[in-house]
């Protein structure tokens, strides 16, 4: 789904919640061919927050990246998605920051991962 939100429109403290997928043996036998399991659960995990899509922001990275519980064959993982902060992008006049505090839950509502999602948000009004 395509939402256009501005710098101006994010706020802090808001929570969104991504549908779950559970993961499978054919998961970690097929990640595993390639890189490490924790990986798998990252790129799964931020897989998830895609279904929003916004045309004025773009990702810069991630930072805090933690490994927390294992996770394991049958579990069901979701991301929550916290706004944790905006601040103007020091590089861009035009642009802020916003950071999403992105944290993978297991079925038990448990932290699974947590990292720091960095977006470059366009304002709407521009500064000169």
């Amino acid at each position: 789904m395509e939402q256009t939100i501005y710098f101006e429109d994010y706020e802090l403290g808001h929570v969104r919640l991504t549908t779950g997928r559970t993961i499978t043996e054919t998961d970690f036998v097929v990640h595993a061919g390639h890189t490490a399991h924790g990986t798998m659960v990252f790129s799964i995990g931020v897989g998830l927050t895609a279904s929003l899509i916004n045309p004025v922001a773009f990702s810069y990275g991630y930072d805090k990246l933690r490994f927390v519980r294992p996770v394991f064959i049958g579990d069901t993982i979701k991301t929550r998605v916290t706004i944790a902060d905006k601040h103007d992008d020091p590089k861009r006049a035009e642009c802020g920051r916003v950071i999403e505090r992105c944290e993978v839950i297991n079925q038990r509502n448990e932290v699974v991962l947590a990292a720091d999602h960095i977006l470059i948000a366009e304002r709407r009004v521009k500064t000169v």
